[in-house]
């Protein structure tokens, strides 16, 4: 595998403002189940299995989960605001920083715990949407100030999802764990 193919294993995100009542039942149980998918796929990993990075120079499996917990916090911040602000802007992090703190340490079921209530949350507000709750917008600077709706949220997070589950995954299989 070359180092693209590493590094986005499922292809890069390509936002689209629209999706089918389809579509966003798949990306809403893509949320509902990725915590469990998570869970099982790291269930037999010893501490040195879980300290190897995906690919050179990325994260390790610990550090890629601890960042899910972390990402995924912030898309229900992101969502809430939107659902109760006018276009809010929202505020982007460092994601490289914040997994060379200290948290990125603490055991791996932290953030599995973690991923489980959040995704819960998701799950929970995403379902109770209603139509036109989906066009509401939030900033985002990281992008030039690009405006996004729910429905970008929706389908980003579930990529995000896939994205990570891909690496932890491949890289099982690529060493027949």
């Amino acid at each position: 595998m070359d180092l693209q193919q590493l590094k986005y294993p499922i292809g890069e995100h390509i936002y689209k403002a629209t999706a089918t009542e389809l579509e966003i039942k798949e990306a809403i149980a893509v949320l509902q189940h990725f915590p469990s998918w998570i869970e099982v796929r790291l269930q037999n990993l010893d501490a040195s299995q879980l300290a190897t990075p995906y690919r050179p120079d990325g994260w390790t499996i610990n550090q890629v989960v601890h960042h899910c917990a972390d990402s995924h916090m912030n898309c229900v911040m992101r969502l809430k605001l939107a659902l109760t602000e006018d276009c809010p802007t929202i505020k982007p992090y460092n994601e490289a920083a914040w997994a060379l703190q200290s948290d990125y340490d603490l055991p791996i079921n932290n953030s599995t715990t973690i991923l489980h209530a959040v995704h819960k949350k998701l799950v929970v507000i995403f379902n109770s949407l209603q139509t036109t709750d989906w066009q509401r917008t939030y900033i985002h600077p990281e992008h030039n100030n690009k405006t996004f709706n729910i429905i970008e949220l929706l389908m980003l997070y579930a990529w995000h999802c896939k994205h990570h589950f891909a690496h932890i995954n491949n890289l099982c299989k690529a060493n027949g764990w």
